[in-house]
């Protein structure tokens, strides 16, 4: 009995231990990551929005234009900090973190395809306030589209940077996405994964083989600002990965695709994984949808080739 007793006292000393020790090492991760403050803000700068606060930048005069960066935890506005600055001189550029990501709260919720819809729509009614033009990147893509198919009075024209494949966002969540969203959402061992998942190693790794064309085109800034990004919350970022893992954040736009009457326009990146493919699919959808490519780059051209992204905006907008 006492040997029993004292296997119990050990197992429980030991996992009581382990316990501490992953939630120490998260917090050593979060502190490290955001140390630089890179994504600064102030308070001034957020739209007090019901499901929590987004932040926002405002710059320039002129006609306006809503700068909507692709879904993942590691992205923010700072997608758009090679562009402001030349948009600004002839539009009103207005850029946002999507709820869940860089300096936005993060609330521990599931974040669905419509949460975003409503967040551009409300953004639009309450900050901007007349019609806006839109740039949007990958799966963001289909958040401007169904806002514009049900909303079409706030929007003008559109501009979709390597929009998501229609394929991905027919996707509906199954009982293994359901199980990887829920571990995902798990206190402490989901924060250690989502740190994993979202280390620096990992964000260069997206970088190099998925988002740039060219390796050597990463910046040290870039990808701290997305490592970053992914750690600003105190780890909640997870519930956005968990959410799009699950497959809660795609949502099938085939019919917004075919109703929709503001004009679309798609970049995609030259060496972008069927990007080809995918413009195909959009165009079978809407003959009125035009596009172009752009050389020697890849998921984020805004990054990678901006002033070629720029010229593209101005002839559209």
């Amino acid at each position: 009995m006492k040997s029993v007793k004292k296997k119990l006292i050990t197992l429980s000393l030991l996992t009581g231990g382990t316990v501490m020790t992953i939630h120490l090492l998260n917090k050593v991760i979060a502190a490290s990551a955001t140390i630089k403050n890179i994504l600064n803000s102030d308070e001034e700068d957020y739209f007090k929005w019901r499901y929590g606060n987004v932040y926002y930048t405002k710059q320039g005069t002129g006609s306006p234009i809503l700068l909507i960066h692709d879904l993942t935890p590691s992205s923010s506005a700072y997608e758009w900090t090679k562009l402001i600055s030349q948009l600004s001189e002839f539009h009103t550029v207005y850029t946002l973190d999507l709820l869940g990501c860089g300096r936005s709260d993060k609330p521990s919720i599931t974040y669905a395809n419509y949460l975003y819809v409503q967040l551009i729509t409300d953004f639009t009614k309450q900050v901007i306030k007349e019609p806006v033009d839109i740039v949007a990147t990958g799966l963001s893509s289909s958040f401007a589209i169904t806002a514009c198919n049900l909303h079409s009075e706030y929007f003008k024209k559109i501009m979709l940077i390597n929009p998501e494949d229609l394929a991905v966002l027919n996707h509906i969540p199954t009982k293994r996405s359901k199980f990887v969203k829920s571990l995902l959402d798990l206190p402490l061992i989901g924060t250690m994964l989502y740190y994993v998942i979202t280390s620096k190693s990992n964000i260069d790794l997206q970088f190099t083989e998925k988002w740039l064309y060219n390796p050597f085109h990463l910046s040290d800034l870039d990808s701290a600002a997305y490592y970053e990004g992914a750690h600003r919350g105190k780890g909640n970022g997870k519930y956005l990965l968990s959410s799009i893992a699950g497959n809660y954040s795609y949502i099938n736009i085939t019919h917004s695709l075919k109703s929709i009457n503001n004009s679309i326009f798609i970049l995609g990146g030259s060496d972008e994984e069927g990007i080809q493919e995918t413009i195909a699919m959009y165009t079978a959808l809407n003959t009125s949808v035009e596009s172009v490519l752009l050389s020697k780059s890849k998921h984020l051209p805004q990054l990678e080739v901006p002033n070629e992204v720029i010229n593209q905006i101005k002839i559209l907008f």
